[in-house]
């Protein structure tokens, strides 16, 4: 062990972070302390009760999934839209990656960079894969299992910097701190090197993982399902148009003349990618009902007509922690931005005992352009549903007996709201629309007893200050678990859940886009390309998709190209995992941000009274998405101390 110890001080490994001759320490994030009252690397390898605080240090560095203020995804793209400058928002979030999706980034310092924190968080990995075996009261299973998980995570970490800055340097061993100024200013390696070096980690680690974690104190640990899940993931971004043979990026070339993108790929090279996607997600669906899991249906013990029980399928997949659908859940995100999030979406919750809720901002809406994307209830887009062509979605209706469960009675809302699939009520609400859950009755629900919105000026939920109350009109339900309550004049009560990185349902359809690139519609895995994507329709209560298209769209038959499965396999994705995080990625793989960023920023004009008044739409922003848009600028100061390094395109 001696030995061991003193390699460790002799080499005190760096991570070559672009250049930077700066040395970054684990340390300071253990809660490791020796004798003399100092935190030291050297002690974390001692016995097994230090080193697994060293894994959970590599834990650490995990990206903060579902926090309003750290997660890159959310209110960076076009998905949810707040208030520019917000004066009572008490400190909730801050918004200031809401710059992104305002057109603000710059590269002097850029707006979400974590660039030199994740490089931080791959040297921790690196030295607990060098050194778990060294651990004396270690088992070797265990040793094997939390190396495996430290490539996983390593594996991540790289991942996550290749989604934000395409090219990056692949560090695959940490630098001596007596490496020389030429070993620190390392380059950007060529993407295709990046995707391929994080799969083969992925490989490396599957393995050695357990298909479940062993106890509840383990939850979010790296499990087989998760690896697999993660490396099917990847493979379909590296497949996908932005890194595979984009030529866009052709003309990004080092000072050695390497160039970053291949652009020169064959058709069969491109195809190869899907193929390598396509089986590494078949394998960890695999992996997955191995380990029991399932999409998810609530089974619980509350008496619910259909209506809400299928309401209850869709909200709490998302909501209801650790369900049998999430294949892996982010506990590194602060409980208290969990409630956080969920406050910042639900309504004022106005009561007779309880006239105001002065915490419950309503700061983050759904622009009408996302509502727009649900299906109507045959399963498909506006535009393509016959029962649709000549409705005026802006025209006045009342809410009726039908549409009780969705849509408060007798209530003045809009055509637009009326006849959508289920996930539209389930993930959204709106003027006039029911909303199961934050009361304490909770069996045999009546329409008339259900909370509603009413958020037109006079409203209990309309706007009662220039950033307190709504946006757009369109609230997210999807972020509130259905059993939040507010308890006082100022209380609120909520339930936690960690925010789920990926679900099964995620992983379906990703198989599905694999399977349409690399055979069409009609190649050899045509049956379960339907088959996965009619299961998430299918628990979303829609008719599957040869149903939907040939019995009720203007455009029979749109499936059978690979152009028409790409768009409705595109859409499908939209919806299902819409607000997680998950649309500002697929934007950018597609390459399909700058269509849909110009469609611009609309909501309601949420100042209205009178419906006719309220319901026009309003242009609320414009967005413009250029070719520098689709990756983070490398920081200025970082270029300037590592010459080596080339800016990406516009920046």
């Amino acid at each position: 062990m001696s030995d061991i110890l003193n390699k460790i001080r002799e080499k005190k490994l760096v991570v070559a972070l672009a250049g930077l001759l700066t040395f970054f320490s684990c340390s300071d994030y253990l809660d490791i302390v020796p004798d003399d009252g100092i935190a030291t690397l050297e002690t974390a390898f001692n016995l097994r009760t230090t080193a697994i605080r060293y894994l959970y240090t590599c834990y650490g560095f995990l990206t903060s999934d579902g926090d309003l203020d750290k997660d890159h995804g959310l209110v960076t793209g076009d998905e949810i839209w707040t208030i520019y400058d917000r004066r009572e928002s008490g400190g909730v979030f801050n918004g200031t990656l809401f710059n992104i999706a305002r057109g603000f980034q710059g590269a002097s310092s850029p707006y979400g960079n974590d660039w030199s924190g994740i490089y931080e968080g791959i040297r921790c990995c690196n030295i607990m894969i060098e050194n778990a075996k060294s651990v004396p009261d270690l088992p070797d299973w265990e040793a094997t299992q939390w190396i495996a998980e430290a490539k996983v995570l390593k594996a991540y970490y790289h991942f996550h910097l290749m989604r934000k800055w395409g090219p990056i340097p692949i560090i695959k061993e940490n630098l001596p701190i007596n490496a020389s100024i030429d070993e620190v200013r390392v380059y950007r390696d060529p993407i295709d090197s990046c995707y391929n070096y994080v799969l083969q980690l992925l490989d490396e680690a599957i393995p050695d993982l357990p298909y479940v974690t062993q106890s509840r104190d383990e939850l979010g640990r790296i499990t087989k399902p998760v690896a697999a899940a993660l490396k099917a993931k990847i493979a379909v971004f590296a497949a996908s148009p932005l890194f595979n043979n984009n030529k866009d990026q052709a003309t990004i070339v080092d000072n050695r003349g390497v160039h970053l993108f291949d652009t020169n790929k064959s058709d069969e090279e491109v195809k190869a990618r899907w193929i390598y996607a396509m089986e590494a997600c078949k394998n960890a669906i695999d992996i997955c009902e191995s380990a029991n899991i399932e999409l998810y249906y609530y089974n619980g013990n509350l008496r619910l007509n259909d209506s809400i029980r299928v309401e209850l399928n869709l909200r709490n997949a998302f909501t209801e922690k650790w369900n049998p659908e999430i294949i892996w859940g982010n506990t590194h995100t602060a409980k208290g931005a969990n409630e956080n999030i969920q406050k910042c979406a639900s309504p004022n919750l106005q009561w007779v005992d309880y006239p105001d809720m002065p915490s419950l901002y309503s700061h983050i809406q759904a622009p009408y352009k996302v509502a727009e994307e649900f299906y109507t209830n045959n399963g498909l887009p506006i535009e393509y549903d016959k029962s649709w062509q000549g409705v005026n979605p802006l025209a006045l209706r009342d809410g009726d007996y039908a549409n009780r469960w969705y849509i408060r009675q007798d209530y003045t809302t809009v055509e637009f709201n009326f006849n959508r699939e289920p996930r539209f009520y389930a993930w959204l609400g709106f003027d006039g629309g029911q909303w199961y859950g934050q009361k304490s009755a909770m069996n045999d629900p009546l329409p008339s007893d259900l909370f509603w919105i009413a958020c037109r000026v006079g409203g209990h939920q309309a706007k009662k200050g220039y950033d307190w109350g709504p946006v757009t009109g369109y609230f997210l339900k999807k972020y509130v678990h259905y059993q939040n309550r507010q308890t006082s004049a100022t209380g609120y009560s909520y339930v936690y859940y960690p925010w789920p990185m990926i679900r099964l349902s995620d992983l379906y359809l990703l198989y599905a886009e694999a399977i349409n690139e690399a055979e069409g519609p009609n190649g050899a895995h045509s049956s379960d390309m339907f088959n996965y994507i009619d299961l998430v329709r299918e628990r979303a209560n829609i008719p599957d998709i040869k149903t939907a298209w040939d019995k009720y769209s203007n455009t029979p038959g749109k499936y059978e190209t690979q152009l028409g499965m790409r768009e409705i396999i595109h859409r499908e994705r939209l919806i299902e995992l819409s607000f997680e995080g998950q649309r500002f990625w697929d934007l950018r793989r597609w390459k399909e941000a700058p269509s849909e960023y110009s469609k611009g920023i609309y909501g309601y004009k949420v100042t209205a009274s009178k419906p006719a008044d309220y319901y026009q739409l309003i242009k609320l922003a414009d967005q413009t998405f250029g070719l520098k848009d689709y990756f983070w600028p490398i920081q200025t100061s970082l270029i300037e101390q590592n010459p080596n390094l080339v800016q990406n395109l516009g920046w």
